[in-house]
């Protein structure tokens, strides 16, 4: 059947050296993107623009990407049913690099990737485990593969230590520490609310962490120069590509502490590319050095987690004995956007809060602003779910996994021989080698960052 129709492709102007990508000519008007950063994420990104036959969706209030204040959650890509929208795609650089002979490649695997990866390859929950994404990443020829739980471990020995620091001196009364790990939640902060940028944990995220630990401690057990360590991290997760642009300094070495990120869904792209079938992967360990893990660098993938993780070792930490590694379920994700507990740690009693969806937090620290309600510390992820529902996830339409998947990461927190981050011998042994102790001058040197060293786009609202 022919149809009379002329066919009329829009083709907007984009920068593609932003992590967040749109196609125009592929947008159908649906409007899902504007709906979900609206009522969801509340930060009115998109809108509809023209009349009548022109109507089409673009940036808000006549704003290029790069002006606004997208926090790249990237909650428009995964609900976008036609593939307009999708993340910058970094395989090629990937691929570079590994055909450089002079370059080492160090890659780490988030938490949240291990749910997710199996779905695209056709694998069940069971069979998709973290062994075999470090088998996949070797035969697509990386050097060096490491689990990012590691240095969730090493971000709570920083954060743990950090906050309650913080709280014996008295700084959360008035307003709480807020996590550091989430970077869609570090650009909405930077953004909505600059002036609670000093209540940020100034530790890095995971994935900055690694990067850091990689380029010192790992390059010298290796005995290569920093500025031949390429380090790749695989997210669930489209802001992570904004914050490897963080950069690091360190004695003479000037660089960033992750070269570049992919997502879940580039990962499986790769693995598809070379041909490698998902039923030929077996498990595989770990490479050393970076090798251990334990459960609470696990849940870091799943709202609640980082909080959970957090108070296992504050425990530890006030009290000199570990607590019931699951007394802490009150602040895990049952589906809700917001938890809240009062935790009783030695003779204090810790006020927690935990959040997922950036709408859900917008309306917290209101509640906070206005003096409704007070914590001492407050976890936030951009996503709703936390990463495991991230914006670098593999793609169901019409189909919200994010609770599943965190119930998986659970699954495997319950079932570690280790569940403390302070129990983590690898982590331990780097404190002992390299770092002296957690907050030290060399760990705040490496492992912790200073949020004012950028800027975000101001918005007048």
């Amino acid at each position: 059947l022919e149809l009379p129709f002329q066919e009329r492709l829009e083709r907007q102007p984009w920068n593609k050296d932003f992590p967040l990508i749109r196609d125009s000519a592929k947008c159908i008007k649906c409007m899902r993107c504007i709906q979900i950063c609206d009522k969801v994420q509340s930060l009115n990104i998109w809108d509809l623009e023209g009349t009548g036959a022109r109507s089409t969706v673009n940036v808000s209030r006549g704003r290029k990407i790069e002006q606004s204040d997208c926090s790249l959650c990237g909650q428009c890509i995964t609900h976008c049913p036609v593939g307009a929208l999708r993340e910058r795609d970094d395989t090629e650089k990937v691929w570079e690099a590994i055909a450089d002979k002079k370059k080492v490649t160090v890659a780490q695997i988030a938490p949240a990737v291990r749910t997710a990866w199996g779905e695209a390859l056709g694998l069940s929950r069971e069979e998709a485990t973290v062994g075999k994404i470090a088998d996949a990443l070797h035969k697509l020829g990386v050097d060096y593969v490491f689990d990012t739980s590691f240095s969730a471990d090493l971000t709570i020995m920083e954060e743990g230590n950090e906050f309650l620091e913080r709280f014996t001196k008295g700084e959360t009364k008035v307003r709480p520490m807020f996590t550091s790990c989430c970077p869609g939640w570090i650009r909405f902060i930077k953004s909505q609310y600059p002036h609670l940028v000093p209540q940020l944990s100034t530790a890095k995220s995971p994935q900055q962490m690694f990067g850091a630990v990689m380029k010192t401690y790992f390059a010298e057990s290796i005995g290569v120069d920093p500025e031949n360590i390429f380090t790749v991290s695989i997210m669930p997760c489209v802001a992570k590509k904004g914050e490897s642009n963080m950069e690091l300094f360190y004695e003479e070495y000037a660089g960033h502490d992750t070269d570049v990120v992919l997502t879940t869904r580039e990962l499986t792209r790769m693995i598809r590319s070379a041909h490698i079938p998902a039923s030929s992967l077996e498990d595989r360990e770990f490479d050393r050095l970076m090798k251990e893990y334990t459960g609470a660098g696990v849940i870091f993938g799943v709202t609640g987690g980082v909080m959970e993780a957090a108070l296992r070792s504050a425990y530890y930490l006030v009290t000199g004995k570990n607590p019931d590694p699951n007394a802490f379920q009150a602040v895990r994700n049952d589906g809700k956007g917001v938890k809240s507990a009062e935790i009783q740690i030695g003779d204090a009693v810790v006020k927690a809060a935990v959040v997922s969806g950036l709408g859900n937090t917008r309306r917290l620290i209101s509640q906070i602003e206005r003096g409704e309600v007070h914590y001492d510390f407050v976890e936030v992820m951009a996503c709703p779910g936390g990463c495991v529902g991230g914006g670098g996830q593999i793609i169901h339409d019409g189909e919200e996994l994010a609770y599943e998947r965190g119930q998986n990461l659970y699954f495997l927190d319950r079932n570690m021989p280790l569940r403390f981050s302070h129990e983590n011998q690898d982590v331990l042994k780097l404190y002992a080698d390299y770092m002296e102790r957690p907050l030290s001058h060399k760990a705040h040197m490496l492992l912790h960052t200073d949020h004012n060293a950028w800027e975000m786009p101001k918005q007048d609202r």
